[in-house]
């Protein structure tokens, strides 16, 4: 009998250490119920792609910027240029269609996400053109950050490719494996065919990988957001790993960031969002964890044990939520998928979701907009749909 006590408890306390080494994120979070809506009502020549960003206005209209095709390259002179890939629309609050914005725009080749400002602006984040916009509320351009590349590296075709050789004209969008997450793959500048040399990716001059040019000069930027004052954060996260802050007339300020692990380095910076307090909030997606600074780029905390996070968005009003999505990778769609509510403290309030193809699952989800703490607009890259997600607490 004393034998078997001993071993029982040996037991129980040998569970106790393993449980107390579970992340959070393993353990069971608290389900939250929800129900799902197609909401968009598409004119029947329109069809939607990848939904890399989605958003809404004060009156409820939706913003939804979708890779609606690939980006191609234009040859037949010494400086190919990429143009076409992705539309900008706009639903009412409905979901019905109310009209395209910037369409045939020179930056709109590879959708990564669209905000809405507290005036109502809308701003576009395209990964392979390199730059940010700011639309006003009737559609016209205000603000560009950035610079589109004035033409495309491709590679030479070697004089002895079989058949399927040849570089020709097509998709721009580098290396292979599909876009997934990312968009344009592959390495070296930002839309660089495969093969095609060019500087180390994400390289300032003389500073530390990643950490970029101390300008708005981005490399494959993923999200933007603003202060109270109106500053402007950008997450300049695929080519380069930093955060660049401009004022609200679009000056540059300061950036900070390079490629790595340690506190305040980062290992793509997906999704970036601003609390009341002015704290700024960083989906680290390659470190699993979500990154707290100040306004100037002090670290203050981490959020770690939600997944691989890469959407995230902070509610309104007096009590502020954190939503955040362990996206499912593109190589492993049964992964993962789930979205994450917490306090801003990184408290997990709860859980819903997980990933797949049906409805109230989710296929690589790149955009959350959180305007309201219940009514949620999901945008999924992996499932090319939009899904309204009506939480019940």
């Amino acid at each position: 009998m004393k034998h078997f006590l001993q071993n029982s408890l040996a037991q129980s306390a040998l569970a106790m250490t393993l449980l107390a080494g579970i992340p959070a994120a393993a353990q069971s979070a608290p389900e939250i119920r929800f129900d799902t809506s197609d909401l968009l009502k598409l004119p029947d020549n329109i069809h939607l792609g990848e939904v890399a960003g989605v958003a809404t206005n004060s009156r409820g209209d939706v913003f939804v910027y979708t890779r609606t095709g690939h980006p191609t390259i234009s040859l037949g002179t010494s400086r190919p240029f990429a143009h076409g890939g992705s539309r900008l629309f706009q639903f009412d609050k409905t979901g019905k269609f109310v009209r395209e914005i910037g369409q045939q725009s020179y930056a709109m080749l590879v959708a990564q996400q669209v905000r809405v400002d507290p005036q109502d602006n809308i701003w576009m984040v395209d990964q392979m053109s390199s730059m940010v916009i700011k639309f006003d509320t009737n559609g016209q351009i205000q603000l560009l950050l950035g610079r589109k590349s004035e033409s495309e590296r491709v590679p030479s075709t070697p004089a002895n490719a079989g058949p399927g050789g040849g570089a020709g004209a097509g998709a721009a969008g580098g290396g292979g494996g599909g876009r997934g997450r990312g968009g344009a793959g592959g390495g070296g500048a930002a839309g660089a065919a495969p093969g095609a040399e060019g500087p180390p990716a994400g390289r300032g001059r003389g500073g530390p990988p990643g950490a970029g040019a101390q300008s708005d000069v981005f490399q494959r930027p993923t999200d933007v957001a603003w202060d109270a004052a109106g500053d402007i954060y950008v997450a300049d996260g695929y080519g380069n790993a930093r955060i660049a802050k401009f004022d609200k007339h679009g000056k540059f300020i300061k950036s900070w960031g390079s490629r790595g692990s340690d506190p305040g380095q980062f290992n793509t910076p997906h999704g970036i969002a601003i609390d009341a307090q002015g704290n700024v909030y960083v989906a680290d997606s390659g470190n699993n964890r979500i990154q707290v600074f100040d306004g100037d780029g002090n670290v203050k905390t981490q959020i770690a044990n939600v997944g691989s996070p890469a959407a995230i968005c902070i509610t309104s009003g007096p009590h502020q939520y954190l939503y955040s999505s362990n996206s499912n990778p593109a190589n492993d769609i049964d992964s993962g998928g789930e979205i994450y509510k917490l306090e801003l403290s990184g408290k997990i309030v709860g859980q819903f979701g997980k990933a797949g193809k049906l409805p109230k699952e989710f296929g690589t989800v790149n955009a959350i907009d959180c305007r309201s703490e219940n009514d949620l607009y999901i945008g999924e890259i992996g499932n090319w749909r939009m899904q309204k997600i009506t939480l019940h607490p």
